[in-house]
């Protein structure tokens, strides 16, 4: 409902500036029949019989294999059915197979082994019938379709390409200027590119699909000088760059527009962006209901019609390409705002600016990088990377720009329509200045020692800062996303040191990265070297960036600013890793902080009770606590960081064990970050 919500007025746009009442009429009869045809189309494949248990099956595959939480997944389209070793013609349904390390891709043949489990489900492609838990996924032919064989062979030559500068972050940007892939693009720079306005350029939209026909029309030379064979080549061009791009929703909505305007020169009746705009909407709704419900589309269609609502801004001005421009991107930002809000919780003010910057970098790496991979010019496609260099130069700074919520964007709004008036014009101007340089400006260090334990689902990151400038980090929690957005909103450039308790992943995969934004000097580190990939890349990031890296003993201090802190365990080698927990009291301002890892009832004995004012529960407040332990150490405040699980965490008898002692028990899921003065005890 969101999606229709938000994507169908932005297609009825279309109308509303043409002024004319019928096809607003249409783009609501069209939602109507698209929504009954998908219900249609989804109850007419779940109400289709699939075998039950072991099958072997032969099909063609329609959704390239996909990593995902449970192993690699692809979907197949059956074709034959193997029935008391005879093989039997079924047009099944789609079904979701479950195989990993699959080398094929969509429009290939396969023979499919496996167990099959009625689930109906729907993926990007459609609905799908069953999961197939596949012993074995045989490859019988590559694709035999024109299209696809053609497709394919261009997908597989970029992949080629790129993989020759594999671990370079600027190759797979490339390949999703390309093609839209950006699986090895490091999760880091994929959230660089969303926080500063830049991510649409590798969600491959009408800018690609431009290009691609330019390179298109050059390469069929003397077939292309004709108006009308050109049209043609440019439709079956279209066609084949759909392949290409596994058929992403933005490319479809480009794409469909490319068709109308192409389809109408061979017609002879011209096609202005409005109308393509709406058309494509109305047709690719009507076709496929269920790609209104998808984010990439809803945000290529908002885009599109800011951009085209914006041409005109600003183009008296000169010099008139970076007004024209500069008008472009602010629409379109503008369109989109309230999309970015509802999916994504901000919107990066600056995202214009970044726009601006980016936009002939990407255009230039797209270009070079393009010409290069298909033509093997090794030159050319440095050329290309090094331009993509700079699009993540250009992210990675603009991440660290405002972001606005729904109040920003609404105070926003108002200065604008303020703006407007003459007479308030200096207020305004004023007014926004001195809003924007509150939100560029770091905020200035606390007052006094303040322990924040920062929400970041279910997983652990607490944050020391002091009066001083003094930082100390324990801990990153699971999402490095997450990590890094709270570190920016606290204006946080350097960690004096960092702690990380032990190797599980809700405490260390989100320090992934940590030093592209931060200079850490300092870390301490459990002895659990080897046993866990998040744990050994993040030392191993952190150990490459020159931060001296320790393992601590019980009785190792360190005074940074206010904070005095020392280690008292792990006492031992324990046989759980919650056990091997570096276990840490904090001293500052009179008040005391325990962070406790994640050890359980073993170490808590062996440790003995240990009074402190602040307790990080351990363990998310897990029942791997001993209750008497909890009670002995007595905290005034007790904190729980923890998230959305499915493990009952906390638990119960944990937090009942607490309160009863006396101490006042707060939690991150219900309160988000939680600040605690240590000077107040």
């Amino acid at each position: 409902m969101l999606g229709v919500a938000l994507v169908v007025p932005a297609a009825a746009a279309a109308w509303w500036f043409r002024r004319c009442l019928m096809p607003g009429v249409v783009v609501l009869l069209a939602g109507v029949l698209a929504g009954s045809l998908a219900a249609g189309r989804r109850a007419a494949v779940f109400e289709v019989p699939v075998p039950a248990g072991r099958a072997v099956f032969a099909g063609r595959v329609v959704e390239d294999p996909e990593p995902g939480a449970f192993g690699t997944s692809l979907v197949v389209r059956p074709t034959h059915l193997l029935v008391d070793g005879e093989w039997a013609a079924w047009r099944g349904p789609s079904l979701l197979v479950s195989a990993g390390g699959t080398d094929v891709a969509a429009g290939d043949r396969v023979l499919v082994e496996g167990t099959v489990r009625s689930d109906p489900g729907m993926r990007r492609t459609g609905p799908v019938a069953a999961i197939v838990a596949a012993e074995e996924v045989t490859l019988l032919g590559r694709a035999e379709d024109p299209l696809f064989a053609v497709g394919n062979a261009l997908r597989r030559r970029v992949l080629d390409g790129v993989a020759a500068y594999e671990g370079r972050p600027a190759s797979a940007l490339l390949s999703g200027f390309l093609i839209g892939d950006v699986r090895d693009l490091p999760p880091r720079d994929e959230e660089a590119l969303r926080r500063s306005g830049l991510s649409h350029y590798v969600a491959v939209s009408g800018s690609n699909v431009a290009l691609f026909l330019a390179a298109w029309w050059l390469a069929s030379g003397p077939l292309g000088w004709d108006p009308r064979r050109r049209a043609l080549l440019g439709l079956l061009g279209l066609a084949i760059f759909l392949v290409v791009t596994r058929w992403e929703p933005s490319v479809v909505r480009a794409a469909a527009m490319a068709a109308l305007v192409l389809g109408g020169r061979l017609a002879g009746v011209p096609v202005d962006g409005w109308t393509a705009l709406g058309g494509a909407v109305m047709g690719l709704v009507l076709v496929s209901g269920n790609i209104i419900a998808d984010v990439g589309f809803q945000l290529s269609v908002a885009a599109t019609a800011g951009v085209l609502a914006g041409a005109g801004l600003w183009r008296e001005r000169r010099p008139r390409w970076v007004w024209t421009a500069l008008g472009a991107t602010v629409s379109a930002q503008a369109a989109v705002a309230l999309l970015l809000l509802a999916h994504f919780g901000s919107v990066p003010l600056f995202a214009p600016l970044t726009n601006l910057v980016a936009a002939p970098l990407v255009a230039g790496s797209t270009a070079l990088g393009g010409v290069g991979v298909i033509t093997g010019l090794k030159f050319v496609t440095g050329l290309g990377l090094l331009a993509a260099d700079g699009v993540l130069a250009v992210a990675r700074f603009g991440r660290s720009l405002p972001q606005l919520g729904w109040a920003g964007v609404l105070s926003t709004g108002g200065l604008i329509a303020v703006a407007q008036r003459p007479r308030l014009r200096p207020l305004a101007v004023l007014v926004g200045t001195i809003w924007v340089l509150s939100l560029v400006l770091p905020p200035a260090p606390p007052g006094g020692p303040e322990a924040t334990f920062l929400d970041v689902g279910q997983g652990d990151a607490m944050l020391l800062r002091g009066p001083s400038g003094e930082v100390v980090l324990v801990d990153g929690g699971p999402d490095a996303g997450v990590l890094a957005d709270a570190l920016e909103r606290r204006g946080i450039r350097h960690i004096d040191l960092l702690v990380i308790s032990h190797l599980h992943a809700d405490h260390c995969c989100g320090l992934i990265g940590l030093t592209e934004i931060v200079l850490v000097e300092r870390v301490w580190y459990a002895d659990d070297i080897g046993e866990s990939s998040c744990f050994d890349a993040a030392l191993d990031e952190l150990a490459r960036s020159g931060a001296v890296v320790e393992r601590p003993a019980p009785g190792w201090t360190a005074r940074l600013g206010v904070f005095d802190l020392r280690v008292l365990g792990p006492l031992r080698r324990y046989d759980s890793p919650n056990d091997r927990s570096i276990v840490v009291l904090v001293s500052a301002g009179g008040g005391t902080l325990l962070l406790s890892g994640d050890i359980e009832a073993i170490a808590q004995r062996e440790l003995g009770p240990l009074l402190c004012d602040v307790l990080k529960v351990p363990h998310q407040g897990a029942a791997t606590s001993d209750l008497g332990w909890l009670a002995a150490t007595a905290p005034e405040v007790a904190v729980v960081s923890v998230g959305p699980n499915d493990y009952g965490h906390p638990d119960p008898e944990v937090i009942e064990a607490l309160r009863t002692a006396g101490a006042e028990v707060r939690r991150t899921d219900e309160e988000g970050d939680i600040v605690i003065r240590l000077d107040e005890y």
